[in-house]
């Protein structure tokens, strides 16, 4: 893979787990289920669930082809099937309805406020590593082809992301109180159509590979 293609591989990949991850949306909710909890507690709860998210996501990467080929799923199908995937979150974060992919449910939410611990879920299952996440780390890592220096890129970017991840959840209760729900939604739209753009983009390459471009011609 030349230094052109890894930089836009790298690009791409940060785009997608930043904005399939959430790092602002996480921190909201994050600073809401654990209001309760001392800044210790809340700090060991945010380096778990992200250290949880980022093997959950790691593992998706690396054996997700592998799972998606065994059952006959080609590339092509694969790229364009995520790209589709992520096009419908991107939607919904462009015209900010709440969209299960990236966030936890109202009766999930309700659920975590009874447990002591909610490292494991809600916080690092569905709300890090949600459906949006996994499929697009599974989505990238194919798109890496199997190269070494491809998949470094794209666990790096996920290492990236979830390092802003975890800080912003460290700093979950200041960026609650600074944020309203205006500048959250400019947040989510802007963040929506960079997500929409990537998506489309991984369709077209995955229409392309399949030939039926081509075929059309």
């Amino acid at each position: 893979m030349s230094a052109p293609n890894n930089f836009a591989l790298a690009l791409a990949a940060f785009a997608m787990f930043f904005t399939t991850v959430g790092p602002v949306d996480c921190a909201v909710i994050f600073a809401s289920l654990t209001s309760k909890q001392s800044r210790a507690s809340q700090s060991r709860m945010a380096l778990k669930a992200c250290g949880i998210a980022t093997a959950v996501l790691a593992v998706a990467a690396v054996v997700g082809k592998f799972i998606l080929t065994q059952l006959g799923v080609s590339l092509p199908a694969l790229q364009a099937s995520g790209g589709i995937i992520l096009l419908l979150i991107a939607l919904d974060m462009v015209f900010a309805r709440p969209s299960r992919a990236f966030t936890i449910t109202g009766p999930e939410t309700s659920e975590a406020r009874r447990k002591d611990d909610i490292v494991v879920f809600p916080l690092a299952i569905p709300l890090l590593a949600g459906p949006g996440a996994i499929s697009a780390a599974i989505v990238l890592a194919a798109r890496a082809q199997g190269e070494i220096a491809g998949m470094a890129i794209v666990l790096g970017a996920l290492l990236a992301v979830m390092g802003v991840a975890c800080l912003f959840m460290l700093m979950a209760q200041e960026i609650h109180r600074a944020m309203g729900v205006t500048a959250q939604n400019v947040v989510l739209r802007l963040s929506g159509i960079l997500l929409a753009a990537v998506a489309m983009q991984f369709v077209f390459d995955g229409l392309a590979a399949s030939g039926i471009l081509a075929a059309g011609k």
